[in-house]
């Protein structure tokens, strides 16, 4: 009997349920302080209760639920302050990325960064909110992936995914990213003249200040709305 081939790349029973939660957490369908179920879930996806406890303990350990033994899984509340957190790790570990990089940083990574931000651009004009979003991580990602760090690497992952897959507003908050796309040139721009200490500078201090972009912050998230 001939044997079936699996795809390479195909998804485990916990990964596919874990970004079923994720997307029921960030479409604002499971909310803030909701509790899951376990007996009930498992049964409504008609799986077994090990996948699922897996999946939680993954989301527990990227902040997204708690596991409170013998009164079960709360989802959490992400508030103003924990964004604050998050953009202040986010924004130290990417400037430290740009500084461990800088010699990768060539021509042809600057007209990677330069593309990027040009179809970010031109998302924002169409008010294509997703696809800006992606070109948004694309950017982003040119220094990670030039990074031989790979637990830095995670630890950025693991806090974007924390604040990006969360119930927010839908659609292009365009004052924020028209400024985005402008601070990422003005990043590209230091990087040009090889001035990588102030790209990182800026990276962390202006791009990734939860002080600088609060204002932005604050109409963009849904929670804000009480």
């Amino acid at each position: 009997m001939k044997e079936e081939k699996r795809p390479l790349f195909a998804k485990t029973l916990k990964e596919q349920v874990y970004e079923y939660l994720r997307d029921k957490i960030q479409s604002g369908e499971i909310k803030p302080g909701e509790t899951i179920n376990l007996e009930r879930t498992s049964a409504k996806l008609g799986i077994s209760r090990t996948p699922l406890r897996d999946a939680l303990l993954q989301l527990e350990f990227e902040g997204f639920v708690t596991i409170k033994p013998r009164k079960g899984i709360v989802v959490n509340s992400l508030s103003f302050e924990d964004i604050r957190k998050l953009y202040q790790i986010i924004g130290a570990l990417e400037s430290s990325c740009i500084i461990a990089v800088k010699d990768k940083l060539d021509d042809k990574k600057i007209k990677e960064l330069e593309l990027l931000n040009s179809k970010m651009k031109d998302a924002v004009e169409k008010g294509d909110f997703d696809t800006y979003y992606s070109y948004n991580l694309d950017f982003h990602n040119v220094f990670l992936n030039l990074c031989d760090n790979d637990e830095l690497i995670e630890i950025v992952r693991i806090k974007k995914r924390r604040l990006y897959d969360f119930q927010r507003k839908r659609g292009i908050l365009k004052d924020w990213e028209e400024n985005s796309v402008k601070e990422h040139q003005a990043i590209i721009d230091f990087i040009k003249k090889g001035d990588f200490k102030s790209a990182a500078d800026y990276m962390r201090d202006v791009h990734w200040s939860y002080e600088v972009q609060e204002k932005f912050v604050r109409q963009y998230y849904s929670f804000y709305d009480g």
